[in-house]
């Protein structure tokens, strides 16, 4: 199986790469001729020297190769350039969120996608959690009653490993763009429905120096059930912190009881004389993600999720959160073009 990496410009390329490397089917390249050197981590054929994989100066190349699938780890406005192409070239893929920056774009892609017949599938790997599953299976079995509220968090710090986060022209947005979408997703998978109306605040408190893109955002969101829910997903934590079990939270409240999951809480936190560290002893949610669309394209399983339309959805519901933040009213969800 033969699998490239299209671009190096999101860190999560790394962890993907690792798990890729864990499956010894699969023969893998790297390409990323938009890289540049002037972030603070290295890109192109550097980072994948040190990275251990091969590497493609150009996509042609990558095409050339004819690669059963591809992981697009571009900057966002790219994706749908990225997607399209490796549609039309018969290729499986899997895209980082958020899948587009626009509505038209992610249609575009899902479009694309459905008329080759290809697998796609979005880069939503917080769905894999056991804490998360196990929620979810005790709602299903109606342990916590009805639904009455969910409140969720995804909250960092303002990425500056790579300068292209905070550049509005290739991120699409900040906060609001990078952190909604794992906890909507979450949200959505749970409760089944899309939220009827959106209502956002944001600001750039946090990081006003950039003067660029919004660095602090609470969603609210309303869903035809009736239930209510909340996402802070604010870059709001202090520059060089670490990253701690509690970035992404999801509290459920029912008429017959409430529970709470921290996906990402097995770890270990410490300092050093280089700063905050972290290290792991829980599961990999990238390798979760990663063995299930290799076995998607293995099985030509059209089902498997996250799939393409998870990614649209997380972007109609960034898209209805940015109408709110300009016009100071709630906003409904934009619908995929019939």
């Amino acid at each position: 199986m033969k699998i490239a990496v299209l671009s190096l410009a999101h860190p999560h390329a790394f962890e993907y790469i690792a798990a890729l490397k864990q499956h010894s089917e699969v023969e893998l390249v790297a390409t990323d001729p938009d890289g540049v050197d002037s972030d603070a981590q290295p890109r192109g054929a550097r980072l994948a020297k040190s990275l251990g994989i091969p590497y493609l100066d150009t996509y042609e190349d990558v095409w050339a190769w004819h690669p059963d699938a591809v992981i697009v780890c571009a900057e966002n406005v790219r994706h749908r350039d990225l997607v399209v192409r490796a549609a039309e070239e018969r290729v499986h893929v899997l895209c980082e969120k958020p899948l587009a920056t626009t509505i038209d774009d992610a249609a575009a892609i899902l479009a694309a996608a459905q008329r080759s017949g290809v697998i796609l599938m979005t880069a939503l790997p917080v769905r894999f959690s056991t804490a998360y599953t196990q929620l979810r299976d005790a709602v299903q079995r109606g342990e916590l009653g009805d639904i009455v509220s969910v409140n969720a968090t995804n909250c960092g710090s303002i990425p500056t490993a790579r300068s292209w986060f905070t550049d509005p022209a290739l991120s699409g947005g900040g906060a609001v763009t990078d952190h909604v979408v794992h906890a909507a997703d979450l949200i959505a998978d749970l409760l089944r429905e899309s939220p009827a109306n959106v209502y956002a605040v944001a600001n750039d408190i946090p990081g006003r120096h950039e003067g660029l893109v919004e660095t602090a955002g609470l969603i609210s969101l309303r869903y035809p059930s009736g239930v209510i829910a909340s996402i802070d997903c604010s870059w709001s934590r202090p520059a060089g912190s670490a990253d701690v079990g509690d970035l992404v939270t999801l509290s459920v409240v029912g008429t017959s009881g409430a529970a709470e999951v921290l996906p990402f809480a097995s770890i270990i936190e410490g300092w050093s004389d280089g700063g905050p560290i972290t290290y792991s002893y829980g599961e990999s949610l990238d390798e979760r993600l990663i063995s299930t669309f290799v076995e998607a394209i293995a099985h030509r399983d059209h089902t498997a999720q996250p799939d393409g339309r998870a990614g649209f959805d997380g972007v109609a519901l960034i898209d209805a959160a940015y109408r709110s933040v300009a016009t100071r009213v709630s906003s409904e969800l934009r619908t995929l073009p019939t």
